[in-house]
């Protein structure tokens, strides 16, 4: 069995991409950043690389021999704050199952990884509805406070028969929950390419792929549609209001998410033009608002 050697340090001002290459031009065979006091971090924006407050690197090379002293000169780190320690081989890509299980949201809907036996999960349940979801590159597998308030929404929303837009749709799991409840059609948007790939290969994972629609583009998004979420950020959020008004038509529903506490006075103001929007529910300090599409306010 292989033998690893672990080199970690914290990162403090130094640039994570500049770190990243020099561990690997060092021979490192991984490079992970890890919170080192327990710090939040804010939900990323799509395709952006966010970090703790307070964040430190592991390094693993393979084998014994010590690159302490390279790494250290390469970086400008004394020798000393580089502390060491031998690992022992493991199924590195599945480490993540340790701590990543099914998970129910309202009456019927469970987002279950792969290794899980969905009839274990979801036992006593009359009726359950699940999402099949692992960890991967792309935010969103119910883990995160704000996509758990929008698989909330949908468990108990109008969804059967509707149009669906997920606007930002990273892993897909909005989209694919949405289909599984009986959305006919779910279109999914996102500036980051890694997320629309996943979002393909989890349709497929789920047998949704014929309602699941993939949009490079937000002009290609049809409209008007039934239901529009957004799990995004509040700066964002603003800015779309006119164009969310746009995709979802009179008497149709808005969930958006991705906001905390203090935030929510500003974004039910850039929809009060076009929605009646109201908090649905809150966890851990964040907030998600759902609303009604109505006429638009004359003058």
């Amino acid at each position: 069995m292989t033998a690893f050697l672990e080199l970690s340090f914290e990162l403090g001002a130094r640039d994570a991409q500049e770190v990243e290459a020099a561990c690997f031009a060092c021979g490192a065979s991984a490079v992970t950043f890890v919170d080192s006091r327990d710090d939040p971090v804010l939900e990323p924006l799509p395709g952006e690389f966010r970090l703790w407050p307070a964040t430190r690197v592991q390094a693993l090379f393979v084998g014994d021999a010590a690159p302490a002293l390279p790494l250290s000169a390469a970086l400008s780190i004394p020798p000393g704050e580089i502390q060491t320690r031998m690992v022992a081989d493991r199924a590195w890509e599945r480490e993540w199952l340790k701590d990543f299980h099914a998970m129910r949201f309202g009456k019927r809907l469970w987002v279950c990884p792969h290794h899980e036996k969905v009839a274990d999960a979801a036992a006593g349940d009359p009726q359950p509805v699940i999402v099949k979801m692992d960890p991967g590159l792309a935010f969103g597998t119910a883990t995160h406070p704000t996509t758990a308030l929008c698989l909330e929404w949908l468990d108990r929303g109008p969804v059967e028969g509707s149009r669906v837009i997920d606007y930002g749709c990273g892993s897909g799991v909005l989209a694919i929950a949405a289909a599984r409840l009986g959305a006919v059609e779910a279109h999914c948007f996102d500036i980051d390419p890694q997320a629309l790939l996943a979002t393909r290969d989890n349709a497929e994972a789920n047998a949704v792929s014929a309602c699941v629609r993939l949009h490079t583009s937000p002009e290609s998004l049809p409209q008007p549609v039934e239901i529009l979420l957004s799990n995004i950020l509040s700066g964002p959020l603003c800015e779309l209001a006119p164009r969310f008004a746009d995709l979802v038509r009179v008497g149709g529903d808005l969930v958006l998410a991705g906001l905390m506490d203090n935030e929510v006075s500003d974004v039910t103001r850039a929809y009060d033009a076009w929605f009646d929007i109201h908090p649905f529910g809150q966890r851990e300090g964040w907030v998600g608002l759902c609303g009604k599409r109505r006429r638009n306010r004359p003058g």
